[in-house]
């Protein structure tokens, strides 16, 4: 008995083992589905998206992961809003022989530090959707930018609100007073996103003749739940005198729903016009549905697309725009434009994600 004992232990723990080997060896992926990981013969591109659950960036990683496949091993980290597992993320992919890096960084500000681990290994960089600044950019020859110009979103949905405001400011003016007294949701402060959005869009406004009003404005951090939260004791306290929530994405504008919903609008003649930026499916949804006036295009797949490109190019060697239709500017970034999304356009934002 004692010795089958110890045989059962010693197969555990051999399988143990056996699980525990395999386990590391798929850990650089962070999500473990690593586009093109089966392949050893592809080179290999290190990516990190600053938090796999953000609403926007699950698209773009989307997109990614489809033009990886046949062309690179991507191996694609979860960085999960810490930028020291984010550094930590990049030593390993260096570690493991990436060829070029694809990163959504956790801080802009910790450009300088990606660089300076991946320069002395003369390893391109192809920073994404969080802009480094120019300087850092223009530091290493081997550094590009892939994202958008962040003023155009704020401008573009400034115009979306003054449109939609002039159109229906008999109904939406509870106080008839002329102005429009808005709530605003904001991104991660000092995020060049929000702080450009929240600029631009409100800049727009008044640029149209249109008076405003700012009754509060507060980050929710990108994220639905806390906007929720943070527009839930907005109405407990300004209750009807707010007549536009503005925000800096459509998962923070979802939220400001879903707690509007609560407070019955959306029923009957209640009604709260909501804007955001990113056009992501569930916020076509709720154009479709009437509970949101409109969005600012913000397109994950090319921006996915145009990030795998670059780095694979960059990985073999290439020049990064080889065989693409991107150009970069006079900061080494490529720009993908944005558009206005409302019901009578919105095929135009169902496209970006088929």
């Amino acid at each position: 008995m004692l010795k089958k004992k110890k045989g059962l232990v010693l197969s555990l723990t051999i399988a143990s083992s056996i699980l525990l080997a395999a386990g590391c060896s798929s850990s650089t992926s962070g999500s473990g589905d690593s586009a093109g990981s089966k392949d050893s013969k592809l080179p290999a591109v290190g990516a990190t998206i600053y938090k796999f659950d953000d609403n926007f960036m699950s698209y773009v990683r989307r997109a990614m992961e489809n033009s990886a496949k046949g062309k690179v091993n991507l191996m694609l980290n979860d960085s999960q809003n810490d930028q020291a597992k984010q550094i930590e993320q990049v030593d390993t992919l260096i570690a493991k022989g990436a060829k070029s890096l694809a990163i959504n960084l956790v801080d802009p500000k910790a450009a300088q530090t990606i660089i300076d681990k991946a320069k002395p290994k003369n390893i391109p960089v192809i920073f994404f959707n969080k802009e480094p600044d120019a300087n850092v950019l223009a530091g290493y020859d081997k550094a590009y930018y892939v994202g958008t110009t962040s003023s155009e979103s704020g401008v573009i949905q400034g115009e979306l609100i003054a449109k939609a405001w002039e159109a229906n400011k008999a109904k939406w003016d509870k106080n008839g007073d002329g102005k429009l007294q808005y709530v605003l949701l904001k991104g991660e402060p000092g995020h060049p996103d929000a702080e450009a959005r929240t600029k631009f869009a409100v800049d727009t406004v008044k640029e149209k003749g249109i008076q405003v009003e700012q009754l509060a404005m507060d980050t929710a951090m990108w994220d639905a739940t806390k906007a929720t939260e943070k527009m839930d004791a907005w109405l407990a306290k300004y209750s009807d005198k707010i007549e536009f929530v503005i925000a800096n994405n459509d998962g923070m504008a979802l939220g400001a729903i879903a707690s509007l919903e609560k407070a019955g609008y959306f029923s009957g003649d209640k009604f709260m016009p909501v804007v955001g930026v990113d056009a992501i499916p569930e916020a076509l949804e709720m154009i479709e549905k009437g509970k949101m006036v409109g969005t600012v295009l913000n397109d994950a797949k090319n921006q996915g697309k145009a990030t795998v490109e670059l780095a694979t190019n960059a990985a073999k060697g290439k020049d990064v725009l080889d065989g693409t239709s991107w150009k970069l500017d006079d900061k080494k970034a490529v720009r993908v434009p944005y558009v206005e999304v409302t019901k009578d356009n919105i095929q135009v934002g169902k496209d970006a994600y088929k």
